[in-house]
This record gives C-alpha cells, sequence and structure tokens, in this order.
C-alpha cells in the first residue's frame, strides 16, 4: 500500500473559450478555466452560492476536441488528477495549481456554447415516426421451453 491515490473529478461551465496551444513536436494542449458552483445554507437559512475556479490542462487528442468543440459557457466533466507547481518572476516566487485532466466528456447538447437554432443546418422534418423491424440477426432468439437448460423446479429456493 505504498501508493497513493490524486484523484479529481469537476463539473462545471468553462468561463471563457479553451486556450490551445502546440508544442514543438506537434502535440496539443488546451488550458481550461472551469467553475464549479455549490450552495449551502448559512446561520439565518438564507442560501449562500460559492464559486470556484479550476485551471484544467488537456494533452493530446482530448486538447483537440475540446478546441474545437468547447465555448465559453458549455458545461463539461473532467477526471483527472491535481499537480502543484510554483515559477519565478521578477524574484518573486508564484506557486500554481492545475488539473491534469485524462478525461472529458462534453455536456449539455450544444446548450451554453453560443449556438443558435440559425447557425446549424436544418433538419429535414419528418412527416411521421417510422417503426423499422430490426433485423433477423439482431432480434432475441427464441428459446423453446423444452430446450432450457434451467426449469423453475431446478431452482432450490
Amino acid at each position: 500500500m505504498a501508493r497513493g491515490v490524486n484523484k479529481v473529478i469537476l463539473l462545471g461551465n468553462l468561463g471563457n473559450d479553451p486556450d490551445v496551444k502546440y508544442t514543438q513536436s506537434g502535440m496539443a494542449i488546451a488550458t481550461l478555466s472551469l467553475a464549479t458552483t455549490y450552495s449551502r445554507k448559512d446561520k439565518e437559512g438564507a442560501f449562500q452560492e460559492k464559486t470556484e475556479w479550476h485551471r484544467v490542462k488537456l494533452f493530446g487528442k482530448t486538447a483537440e476536441v475540446a478546441g474545437e468543440y468547447l465555448k465559453k459557457g458549455s458545461q463539461v466533466y473532467i477526471e483527472g488528477r491535481i499537480e502543484y507547481g510554483s515559477y519565478e518572476k521578477d524574484g518573486v516566487k508564484h506557486y500554481t495549481t492545475d488539473i491534469i485532466g485524462d478525461d472529458m466528456q462534453m455536456l449539455g447538447g450544444g446548450a451554453g456554447r453560443g449556438d443558435s437554432s440559425s447557425d446549424r443546418p436544418a433538419r429535414p422534418q419528418q412527416s411521421a415516426p417510422q417503426r423499422r423491424e430490426a433485423p433477423a440477426s439482431r432480434q432475441a432468439p427464441q428459446v423453446r421451453e423444452d430446450m432450457d437448460p434451467f426449469r423453475d423446479d431446478d431452482i432450490p429456493f
């Protein structure tokens, strides 16, 4: 049990469009500003909201997808790990906290991405829903009672 656990799960909305940059080797790195909000009741019973901002780093194909599809306001689910760092600028040491995203799921189905119905191509209208039969290969196999290896009287309870 020498190993520890460093796991972060975030569900929130982007505060701005992803910032995607590429390394010299061509790997994409996306930086997201993600807001998570929670509310609680104070002593008087009034709800108090608190928003936390997280800097999330995504790499590779995940970063490319984030840069292409996510926009300010998009809802996103991130799984990853927390990473602390520091750097010195003008003689002053600065500390950083980043979430390194290993998995990202886009949520919301387009809401909050700045999309409007006029931006998307119109879908063809259907007069009535049509039912299609599943192909024979996808239908559930029929089990004959005389072929069933388990019978009700075989069950011990």
